[in-house]
């Protein structure tokens, strides 16, 4: 599973790089991603995650606690 958010699940996307003259050929756009430590304080250990600027947002905004039960409920080991 490279290159994908273990929050948010982007991926890869494919699309056009378009020339000057209009020629286009195929590119990937590839996800901000970062290899991240948060630290969870409920279970007083770090956890490693794979994520997007977006999940990092997300994150800073519901709490990590709260994402880290969505993925769980998922089955995401972490």
């Amino acid at each position: 599973m490279a290159r994908v958010c273990q929050v948010t699940g982007k991926k890869p996307i494919v699309g056009h790089s378009v020339s000057h003259s209009n020629i286009k050929t195929k590119r990937r756009f590839l996800p901000n991603l970062q290899t991240k430590r948060f630290f969870l304080a409920e279970e007083d250990r770090w956890i490693t995650l794979k994520v997007s600027s977006e999940a990092i947002r997300t994150i800073n905004k519901n709490g990590l606690l709260v994402v880290v039960k969505e993925l769980r409920a998922k089955g995401v080991v972490i």
